[in-house]
């Protein structure tokens, strides 16, 4: 299927349309839209955020949780909010990466989604945050991969650790064409929150569920947007409420060896990035790195070189594979990536 062909069908808006009425092409309405949160320990923000699902002006048609096997109430939560969510208990914890792998998964799977809306379980959206990404959906005048909202701390500040850059070398019918649908053009989006177009996901296949966490989103969204367009939609905002202000390498620990394993995967054993990409986030990748090395010294050089020789020694394993100790979303998982050929 080619980059720029047209969605398959159409169904019933279900849900309250709110903003999205003014949309250029009033299709984009009844796309079927479902919700993936995945969750990990974090009982009072998954509150915060189904509530925030539940308040939006056009909700999701349907609410899949991933509960990574949390040890407190997390899917406690999730299996009683009123706003009926899809739970998934999964047996052992895989990660964010195994978690959204699962979820859109069974998102497309058992839902039939045409969009995926995914998001952290510290991702609280605001009212408008899915109209206002559906309204750019039916704005632009080109096909769209993926869409990403605007992310912000609790103080309203724009947060880091979700910044994205406007795509390189984007033309300048590109930009006019991302203008027109309110935002700009991306190359990459943070799963903080992100629609991602079932058809595309069914062609190209799922995030590797072996990253556990860190970079998944990058490697996937990038693998989406090689060919696609992506667009940033600042009025679509949602809250990332992290326990501190600041990105992924302010405080790494034991956690850098992910970082450094999984950005070497996505830019060595992948083909999600051009060869110039794979220079320039390479450069901007060990620049960062060095800082990182600098702020703490000798703590996590070793982490880090952990992460360098098991990126060396082999590449992700299968998705299902990973999510063997759960046959269902495994068989959910299988089902993806063997229509994309992966």
């Amino acid at each position: 299927m080619s980059d720029t062909a047209p969605a398959d069908e159409t169904r019933p808006t279900v849900g309250r349309p709110g903003h999205v009425e003014a949309a250029a092409h009033p299709e984009a309405l009844s796309e079927r839209v479902v919700a993936v949160v995945v969750t990990y320990n974090r009982e009072q923000l998954l509150a915060q955020c189904l509530d925030g699902l539940a308040a939006q002006d056009r909700r999701p048609d349907a609410v899949v949780v991933i509960d990574n096997a949390s040890t407190d109430a997390s899917g406690r939560v999730a299996d009683e909010h009123p706003l009926g969510a899809d739970v998934v208990h999964l047996h052992r914890n895989v990660g964010g990466a195994g978690g959204f792998a699962a979820g859109i998964a069974r998102a497309l799977v058992r839902h039939d989604a045409d969009w995926v809306w995914v998001m952290d379980d510290d991702t609280v959206p605001r009212p408008g945050a899915l109209a206002a990404l559906l309204e750019a959906l039916g704005s632009s005048p080109v096909r769209l991969s993926v869409l990403s909202s605007r992310a912000v701390w609790t103080d309203g500040r724009d947060h880091p650790m979700n910044t994205q850059r406007t795509r390189l070398g984007a033309s300048a019918r590109e930009k006019r064409d991302a203008a027109r649908a309110g935002g700009r053009p991306i190359r990459t989006a943070s799963y903080v929150s992100a629609l991602l177009n079932g058809q595309d996901v069914r062609r190209l296949g799922l995030p590797h569920a072996d990253y556990f966490i860190w970079s998944d989103d990058f490697e996937h969204t990038g693998r989406l947007l090689r060919h696609g367009r992506g667009l940033q939609v600042p009025s679509s905002v949602v809250e990332h409420r992290t326990a501190r202000f600041g990105n992924a390498q302010t405080s790494p620990g034991s956690r850098f060896y992910y970082d450094v394993r999984n950005r070497l995967w996505a830019l060595l054993r992948t083909d999600s990035f051009s060869p110039l990409e794979r220079v320039l986030h390479g450069g901007r990748t060990a620049l960062g790195w060095l800082g990182v090395l600098a702020r703490h010294r000798g703590d996590v050089a070793g982490v880090g070189l952990r992460g360098v020789l098991a990126a060396l020694r082999r590449g992700p394993r299968p998705s299902a594979a990973v999510l063997a100790a759960d046959g269902e979303a495994a068989a959910d998982v299988r089902a993806i990536e063997r229509a994309a050929g992966r």
